[in-house]
């Protein structure tokens, strides 16, 4: 290598380093600002270094006057075509930034979607973007969700206000009735004063049981629950209320010597199957029927499901039939059929039975059948040891 050589190199490097150090300075006084503002100034730094180090070789005679010429004309095109590319990828990147921010500033705020992201928008932005959609479809499902509670809530207390006030002044005539010595038959007094209290018991158990499903505590322990056996002592169970209210109850099972088992608490299950049943024969016509069906899926899962009389439930409460306090009956429901939600009358007793069935990493649902309805559990079925 001759000293010519040598030289151009040097003087090239340094001047390398001496724009490289302005173009830092520079994009550092500017690192608060707009980002095309950096682009431009990244992209005609090395342009800059290249032609200090061209005309420092002119001046030092390296580079005859006409290869100079032709040299700095080739830079100034390629300066200008870089100055071109550095503007529109700096809009591009800045316009991109905006609608990015745009959305952040909206999110909690609002959650209407947001409108589609117009023109060319680099392909980090446009991920960053779906994700920002994506997490605004979740937090307005969330809202949704909240709402939805709150105002779940909002009619569970309303309606367990009615249900306790109602009782709660029947005793108390009762019990004035007593005092002032006007009631005649102290003894049936007395019995309506013990069913009042049973059935206020009931609702401050159903209170108690979805506060405890709702609460995150520790698991259970499970043991083998037969599912099959369970259905047939409900059934029994519940046979002479059936009857009492004109309606043919019955259980349908498998043949053969499957137990249909579950891993569960036997308790929680036999209470969600009770109030689905109950509900099902409170909200049956006299003279008709109520059948419990107990069966495997092809999947492995158990299925139990209970097919009322109730004449249907609407469409539009489908969807809320096991929300907690929701109740479709005529006296708050004017145009819904007779079906409701409540074991007990407090509009609790599905939502018991999903809490009891959604705890036992099980699925339920409703279906509109011919003149009635049907609710249906599946649970998972007892997993295989492995050998």
């Amino acid at each position: 290598m001759n000293e010519a050589t040598v030289t151009i190199l040097a003087l090239t490097t340094l001047w390398t380093l001496v724009v490289a150090v302005i173009g830092g300075a520079i994009l550092w006084r500017f690192r608060r600002r707009s980002l095309r503002v950096t682009i431009i100034v990244a992209a005609l730094a090395p342009m800059a270094a290249a032609l200090a180090a061209v005309l420092q070789s002119v001046r030092a005679m390296f580079i005859s006057e006409h290869d100079s010429w032709v040299v700095l004309w080739t830079l100034a095109f390629a300066a200008l075509l870089g100055l071109g590319m550095a503007v529109l990828l700096g809009h591009w990147v800045s316009v991109s930034s905006r609608d990015v921010g745009l959305r952040l500033r909206r999110l909690g705020t609002t959650y209407e979607p947001s409108a589609a992201a117009t023109g060319v928008v680099p392909a980090e932005l446009a991920a960053l973007t779906d994700e920002l959609e994506t997490t605004r479809q979740k937090l307005a499902a969330s809202h949704a969700r909240e709402r939805a509670l709150e105002a779940s809530r909002r009619e569970l207390v309303a309606f367990m206000s009615h249900d306790l006030r109602t009782p709660l002044a029947g005793l108390r005539a009762v019990a004035e009735g007593l005092e002032d010595d006007v009631i005649t038959d102290v003894p049936g007094a007395l019995r309506q004063m013990r069913t009042t209290v049973d059935r206020m018991t009931g609702l401050v158990d159903d209170l108690f049981e979805l506060s405890r499903l709702s609460a995150a505590e520790l698991p259970r322990k499970r043991s083998a629950v037969s599912l099959r056996e369970l259905a047939e002592d409900v059934v029994g169970e519940n046979t002479e209320h059936a009857r009492a209210s004109g309606v043919e109850l019955s259980v349908s099972t498998p043949s053969g010597d499957d137990r249909l088992a579950v891993q569960g608490d036997p308790d929680e299950l036999t209470r969600a199957v009770t109030n689905l049943v109950g509900n099902a024969i409170r909200h049956t016509t006299p003279g008709g029927a109520v059948t419990l069906l107990v069966d495997r899926e092809p999947d492995g899962r158990v299925r139990l499901a209970v097919t009322d009389g109730c004449g249907g439930i609407p469409a539009d409460d489908l969807s809320r039939v096991f929300d907690i306090g929701w109740r479709g009956d005529e006296q708050r429901t004017p145009a819904a059929p007779t079906a409701t939600a409540t074991s007990s009358g407090g509009g609790l007793g599905l939502a018991i039975a999903r809490g009891v069935v959604e705890s036992h990493a099980g699925h339920i649902g409703v279906t509109n059948t011919p003149g009635g309805c049907t609710f249906q559990i599946n649970l998972p079925p007892i997993p295989t040891p492995t050998p």
